[in-house]
């Protein structure tokens, strides 16, 4: 009820943006005051009686996370505040996206906010330090206990400046920077921000780039490194088929379904929150029954409330991701959500 009030009296008459830099650096210092951290985890991002299990056990990832909902890439784009998105109760962070080269992104405004719907608009473009600065704070991440024991993955996705043509070399960089220091890695071409970029999401284009991912990252780290690949909404069912293909052909890890959908008349960028969740439903319903029980599904997209997890759930997720709902319902969420998915998951 707090944050309610503080979010339409307070962070509603602030540029987005604005409001997005300032709550994640209040998250990020937070979290670097022992006492206050502890209080907070406390409080709001009290862990599940149970963690999810590791790949060894049939679930996803290379270790069990500690939460069924993770943090959808985008909110941290540079991994600055893992450790205060962690003490809040996600299971898992995806930082990123990120790119090889540093870039501003595109000009602003570029983060609209519609509470009345509970979306969220962007045009971001991938605003980033790049890989290697990704890299310096991952590693310095890993340095201390604590950040060994956050399950972090990496959304990896083409510089602007990059031509098509020369997209594998780029994403194959970002790889290879970022691997040693990830949980699991993300191939992004499903982000409507960059020109051309959803063009990737072709088989075609898309087989290589993977491909040269896997071989770097796998090298850089010493070990097979997650890979996944993140689709958009607005596939047609053909195409989210030839993905699926795709992903058992190559034996990817799985599928993060889905981004933002260009499906609306609110301007330029993409659009994300609740009225995505129906087609972000779809998608992984029909990515399951195409790829059966192996690979996994993260689904993401306008998850909300327990009855929306439960529903990504049967559809065919294995683990879930959300941003907006963040952004909406407050910091006490992704720990509240995950203890209450905890009991469901084990009831399954």
């Amino acid at each position: 009820m707090l944050y309610d009030l503080l979010y339409k009296t307070v962070l509603t008459r602030i540029d987005p943006e604005l409001t997005h830099d300032v709550c994640l650096g209040a998250i990020r210092a937070t979290s670097r005051v022992p006492i206050v951290r502890d209080v907070v985890r406390q409080m709001w991002g009290r862990r599940p009686a149970f963690a999810v299990p590791s790949a060894g056990q049939g679930g996803p990832l290379a270790r069990p996370v500690p939460g069924i909902m993770g943090l959808a890439a985008g909110m941290d784009k540079e991994g600055e505040a893992v450790e205060g998105l962690d003490m809040l109760g996600f299971g898992f962070i995806e930082i990123g996206t990120v790119t090889a080269r540093a870039q501003d992104g595109n000009e602003r405004p570029r983060l609209w906010r519609y509470p009345a719907t509970r979306a969220i608009r962007n045009r971001m473009g991938f605003n980033n330090s790049g890989a290697d600065e990704a890299a310096r704070r991952l590693r310095e991440l890993r340095s201390t206990v604590r950040g060994r024991s956050i399950v972090v993955g990496a959304n990896i996705g083409k510089t602007k400046a990059t031509a098509l043509a020369d997209a594998v070399e780029d994403y194959r960089y970002s790889a290879s920077r970022l691997a040693r220091w990830v949980d699991y890695l993300v191939v992004n071409v499903s982000s409507p921000n960059t020109p051309g970029l959803r063009s990737l999401q072709s088989v075609e284009a898309l087989r290589p780039i993977l491909a040269a991912v896997r071989q770097a990252a796998d090298a850089a780290a010493g070990r097979r490194v997650p890979l996944l690949v993140k689709i958009a909404p607005d596939l047609a069912d053909e195409d989210i088929d030839a993905v699926a293909g795709l992903v058992l052909d190559m034996g990817l890890d799985g599928v993060v379904a889905t981004n933002t959908t260009i499906e609306h008349d609110l301007g330029e960028g993409g659009l994300s929150g609740a009225p995505l969740l129906p087609r972000a439903l779809e998608v992984v319903r029909r990515l399951r029954q195409r790829l059966g029980e192996g690979p996994t599904i993260i689904g993401v997209g306008g998850i909300s409330s327990i009855m929306d997890a439960e529903l990504m759930l049967d559809a065919g997720a294995d683990l879930l991701q959300a941003y907006s709902a963040f952004i909406y319902n407050g910091p006490a969420w992704p720990g509240r959500l995950n203890r209450a998915l905890a009991t469901t998951v084990a009831a399954r």
